[in-house]
């Protein structure tokens, strides 16, 4: 059997902080697909995986850290639960296989793929700017995706080519015509809520959906209300920083 070779990276480096960075304040667009993924007959994705910085305190006043990934994710606009799919080497406090819900401050990263090609993995990309071509390499064919550019990280499909696709979902605008459908044959939707009282206009913002937003605004949702912590949909938005949602709300 080959070998398999093992890239580390120093968690406090100049590059990976950013790259820690990059991932909460794009953690948005991964929510956004994932979101549209939950809907789909046919799965789009290849793989969806949220990495987390897990502490412990051991024998040393400092925290152990150990960054870790997390599937199967769900997000309430502050809090991203998943569960753990590594095995941990360095803490005890969490195992694999564990629900777990960790504030948005607290990821390190996320990926996506569709296909063979990968959105986000930012400290994928700070650790392959370290590596030669040759390693790079190794790299990639032991994840099995086309990573690309580490200089030119992508966070939607299409990117490159539909910059628009930055501001709204493809889906989003397709599905206009059956959202309408949806609400007029379930028009309690409109009102309904789920136990932390946040209703469709809520989910929909979070996940940055304009035309979605539109559709449920004009066949009458209500734009002041609010969930069980007090927060309205406009409140997500500004706090997810979909900018191009808030005059609508």
């Amino acid at each position: 059997m080959s070998e398999t070779k093992i890239f580390f990276a120093d968690g406090e480096h100049p590059k990976m902080l950013a790259a820690f960075q990059q991932a909460q304040d794009t953690f948005k667009y991964f929510w956004r697909e994932l979101s549209w993924e939950y809907r789909r007959i046919v799965p789009g994705l290849t793989i969806a995986c949220v990495k987390v910085a897990f502490q412990q305190i051991l024998d040393d006043p400092t925290p152990t850290v150990e960054h870790m990934w997390i599937n199967e994710i769900d997000f309430d606009g502050f809090n991203i639960s998943g569960t753990l799919i590594n095995e941990p080497q360095s803490i005890d406090n969490v195992r694999l296989g564990d629900r777990v819900a960790i504030p948005l401050t607290q990821i390190s990263d996320w990926l996506f793929a569709i296909g063979n090609q990968t959105y986000g993995g930012f400290s994928i990309h700070a650790m392959r700017s370290e590596m030669d071509e040759a390693e790079r390499i190794t790299h990639d064919e032991a994840w099995g995706f086309e990573f690309g550019d580490y200089d030119n990280v992508l966070v939607v499909s299409g990117q490159d080519i539909n910059p628009e696709n930055l501001v709204e979902h493809p889906m989003s605008i397709n599905m206009r015509e059956s959202l309408v459908e949806f609400i007029q044959n379930y028009p309690t939707e409109l009102t309904a809520r789920d136990d932390l009282g946040y209703t469709l206009l809520h989910r929909e913002t979070i996940a940055g959906n304009r035309t979605s937003i539109e559709v449920l605004l004009a066949m009458g949702a209500d734009k002041h209300a609010q969930t069980n912590s007090g927060h309205t949909a406009r409140d997500f938005a500004a706090l997810l920083g979909w900018n191009h949602l808030l005059p609508l709300l």
